[in-house]
């Protein structure tokens, strides 16, 4: 018993000696709590919205009041022609635009009924469902509260309507989630893990002593990744398309071109991993616990960036996958083009070169 205990006392000393195991044990269960409490949420709140007012009455515009008074919701500008709804949904100023009616107050006097229509842009279909029942409910709710003395009580009809996904299916979103999630695990984690095994087996230091650059043992360690990665893309794509019917209504060859600038990425984020990883267990852990549970849960795959606490919302817009998910939603699902994505392209593209440039300068600092 008393070697038991003294082999007991040693391992504990192990373990409190051990920082990264010390994180792992007593972080990492803070961490969880604190991001599933604040992200994994049925709320909703500054769910852009936008007016198309056929009536500019007195009527609507209390209506429209109460909407943006209820708390849930933030205004995304004024329509006046039909057409404009599918740019701003296309543009990603609005999540739901709110029609009404012509003459709507008269028709609500005289007839006693009058009508709203609900276009939510379902890309994302979770949130539109939710934001269309919230909106639902402070419509209704409000034309119930003016009328409730009335004889002959009002019909306010409610109609909704699905852009992008009518039938509301939920793999429209899983998969770009997916192809982001999947890219970045099998990149990053086989990347970092091949180079970090060199190293734990000690055969770097032969490559090293080889007439090879260190920058060429790089590239030829990423380039087979590159090739595998980029057919897993198309693979998922495939998938997609032929098994659930997702479509690619946008430009192949951009999303081609966007998958493999978010490989790119992801190689060089494995690289920058097994620079600091020791073996490859610790890369392993680090690219599992560090890429896979912030891809869940901050990059707006599951839960919508916008529900999110401001922190949350910040941490988030340094996830790759968050960027790279409303890339592919807008060329597979809305058919947008290059003008539509610019601005995502960049932040992955300054990403990219961050990763790249921090990832060799760590490699040269370990060979000197």
């Amino acid at each position: 018993m008393k070697r038991f205990l003294g082999f007991v006392k040693k391992e504990f000393q192990h373990i409190f000696r051990d920082a990264r195991t010390l994180a792992i044990l007593f972080g990492l269960p803070v961490v969880m709590i604190v991001l599933f409490g604040y992200v994994v949420t049925n709320e909703i709140k500054d769910v852009r919205v936008g007016i198309w007012d056929r009536s500019v009455d007195q009527t609507t515009t209390k209506a429209i009041r109460k909407i943006f008074s209820s708390g849930y919701f933030v205004p995304a500008g004024y329509l006046e022609r039909e057409d404009e709804i599918e740019s701003m949904f296309r543009s990603g100023r609005a999540t739901v635009v709110v029609v009404f009616e012509e003459n709507f107050e008269k028709k609500l006097l005289v007839e006693h009924r009058a009508a709203i229509e609900l276009i939510t842009d379902a890309s994302d279909a979770n949130s539109a469902q939710l934001a269309q029942t919230y909106l639902q409910g402070v419509l209704q709710s409000y034309f119930r509260s003016l009328n409730m003395d009335a004889t002959i009580p009002w019909e306010v009809e409610v109609a909704s309507r699905m852009y992008f996904n009518e039938e509301m299916r939920g793999v429209y979103m899983f998969v770009p989630g997916l192809m982001a999630l999947i890219l970045m695990l099998i990149s990053a984690l086989m990347t970092s893990v091949t180079i970090t095994r060199e190293k734990e087996f000690g055969t770097m230091e032969l490559l090293l002593a080889s007439p090879l650059k260190p920058r060429e043992i790089i590239l030829g360690k990423v380039t087979p990744y590159i090739l595998l990665s980029f057919v897993n893309a198309l693979t998922i794509i495939l998938l997609g398309y032929l098994v659930f019917g997702v479509p690619v209504a946008g430009s192949v060859w951009l999303l081609m071109g966007e998958c493999m600038l978010y490989i790119t990425l992801a190689l060089s984020l494995g690289v920058l991993i097994s620079t600091v990883a020791k073996t490859q267990q610790m890369a392993m852990v680090m690219s599992m616990l560090g890429l896979m549970l912030p891809t869940i849960l901050l990059s707006g795959f599951i839960f919508p960036v916008d529900n999110m606490p401001h922190l949350l919302q910040w941490l988030s817009s340094v996830m790759p996958a968050r960027w790279f998910i409303v890339i592919v939603k807008n060329i597979m699902l809305k058919g947008t083009g290059f003008n539509f994505i610019w601005r995502e392209t960049l932040i992955l593209l300054g990403m990219t070169l961050f990763f790249i440039l921090a990832a060799m300068r760590r490699f040269n600092i370990r060979l000197e």
